[in-house]
């Protein structure tokens, strides 16, 4: 069978910012035509989502899909709740830890597998203020580095 090709749509660069990611899932989506439409020109943001679990479904919710330019009364609203499609057990798992360990469901990023449209959400925990500053110090120290070796390389 041929390996299916991925393409990313969109990416939440802040919740790798504001979370520390856990573990990660991929997780389908329930879409209408012109929202699939809109993702296929990228025009989507991810940045404030986050996911709920209601009566054993997880849905997304402040996921902002533009409306489609030519798809007039067809267009839905941009930041309506979309349901995402995962098996029942994987959702109870996520649902029991987001109660017992204070765990958040976020989405990180969006992206196409063939056809379909993925999610891949991440079980995630919050960052305090001194693990941002720690994450900032990092990525500037190496930073720092790849720029020393570089001049020294030339």
């Amino acid at each position: 069978m041929a390996q299916k090709s991925t393409q990313t749509i969109a990416q939440n660069k802040k919740a790798y910012h504001d979370y520390f990611v856990e573990e990660s899932m991929e997780a389908g989506i329930e879409l209408c035509g012109t929202e699939v439409k809109s993702l296929r020109a990228g025009r989507v943001n991810l940045k404030d989502s986050w996911c709920s679990v209601v009566d054993g479904e997880i849905f997304i919710n402040a996921m902002h899909i533009s409306s489609y330019d030519q798809g007039n009364i067809f267009n839905r609203d941009p930041l309506r709740v979309r349901r995402l499609l995962m098996h029942k057990r994987e959702i109870m798992r996520l649902f029991g830890l987001m109660k017992q360990q204070g765990y958040a469901l976020i989405p990180i990023s969006l992206y196409f597998k063939g056809s379909r449209v993925k999610v891949q959400v991440g079980l995630c925990k919050g960052k305090k203020m001194y693990d941002k500053r720690a994450d900032i110090a990092q990525k500037d120290a190496k930073r720092s580095i790849q720029r020393h070796l570089k001049e020294q390389n030339r």
